[in-house]
């Protein structure tokens, strides 16, 4: 039983499993920030502008406009899994940024950064294996190559 299941998980038909992982990760991953984080930021743009920390010294406006572009637009494209790699290199350092400089690197305690770090993780992950074949980007360069 144990013999066949990790044939299963690992043999020539449990390659899909992994790209269906990458998949629920991708989604899950990119619509929770879009829809969690991102697009409150687009909603009270105009009030957080002047206030919105300043961590890069580029100044505050465009702190927060550095932030919406990761939280809303490469969130988007990270979901979809189109240019994933490329869109996934601004969330990581947004992540990165908001965990080690604006949380202190703290995962405990108030104004901990706990979910920064946990999205760091994962975006790494997929930084490391790619969008899986259920993307965009797989259908694209499946395209452009003429097979699988």
């Amino acid at each position: 039983m144990i013999k066949s299941y990790a044939q299963w998980i690992t043999g020539p038909g449990g390659e899909w499993l992994k790209d269906v992982g990458l998949l629920v990760l991708r989604v899950w991953l990119g619509l929770s920030m879009l829809l969690l984080h991102g697009w409150s930021k687009v909603q009270g743009m105009a009030e957080k502008a002047a206030s919105f920390p300043d961590p890069l010294g580029v100044g505050a406006a465009m702190s927060l406009n550095l932030v919406v572009f990761a939280e809303v637009i490469c969130a988007l494209l990270l979901a979809v899994g189109l240019a994933a790699r490329f869109a996934l290199i601004p969330l990581v350092i947004t992540m990165a940024v908001a965990f080690f400089v604006i949380h202190g690197g703290a995962l405990i305690g108030e104004g901990n950064g706990e979910m920064a770090f946990i999205y760091l993780g994962g975006f790494v992950a997929l930084l490391i294996a790619g969008p899986g074949r259920y993307s965009l980007d797989h259908y694209i360069l499946r395209a452009f190559r003429g097979n699988d």
